[in-house]
């Protein structure tokens, strides 16, 4: 089993700032997919400007379909190139499309599945409540925005609602009403207990 923490969950819900305050606590390196992530897309096939084309053409739902495939190639390729740090993906590499069967979701599954501390990051328990908290965040988030405007759907609401996380994940944290400190220490403190298979 890999004991690196990993923080999964919606677009906005604090993961990056919670894994580089965990990071910099625990002495080890920040590893966020992000960044890199484009990199890892071109290494099987994603191609800029068609991706740009089909933006152009028909807009950011479309944008998507055609960058969703290449998601869990990222995150085998990430988890494969790093250890001993704290990761953090952003919120669609862990959550199968609307349009999607459960092929793509089972290749992130079958990659996290040594993991024993992946932490899912939530506003609150009440997924309404997340859900409203985080249209908040990302009301001018331009593809969330774009989406809603042009499609009337919310995808953020679909990374809260997906169960995709939640099976994925060991442990759940809700940050409302704590600081990013005090929701840092409840994970150090919670991932001591996580064993294997729990």
């Amino acid at each position: 089993m890999r004991t690196e923490i990993v923080m999964i969950g919606p677009w906005g819900a604090g993961k990056s700032t919670l894994a580089r305050l965990i990071a910099a606590k625990l002495g080890l390196p920040h590893a966020p997919l992000d960044p890199v992530s484009w990199d890892y897309y071109q290494e099987v096939g994603f191609e800029w400007d068609r991706a740009n084309q089909i933006r152009e053409a028909e807009g950011a739902l479309a944008f998507c379909r055609y960058l969703w495939p290449f998601l869990p190639h990222a995150i085998e390729r990430h988890l494969a190139q790093h250890r001993e740090c704290v990761f953090d993906f952003g919120a669609g590499h862990t959550v199968s499309a609307p349009w999607e069967d459960e092929a793509a979701f089972d290749r992130v599954q079958q990659a996290l599945a040594p993991f024993r501390k992946v932490v899912l990051v939530l506003p609150s328990p009440d997924l309404d409540r997340s859900a409203a908290v985080l249209r908040e965040r990302s009301a001018e988030e331009w593809w969330l925005k774009e989406i809603r405007e042009r499609h009337g759907f919310d995808m953020n609401e679909h990374f809260v609602r997906h169960p995709s996380n939640c099976r994925l994940a060991k442990l759940t944290v809700y940050t409302e009403g704590k600081s990013p400190e005090e929701t840092r220490d409840e994970i150090l403190e919670r991932v001591r207990d996580v064993t294997p298979g729990s």
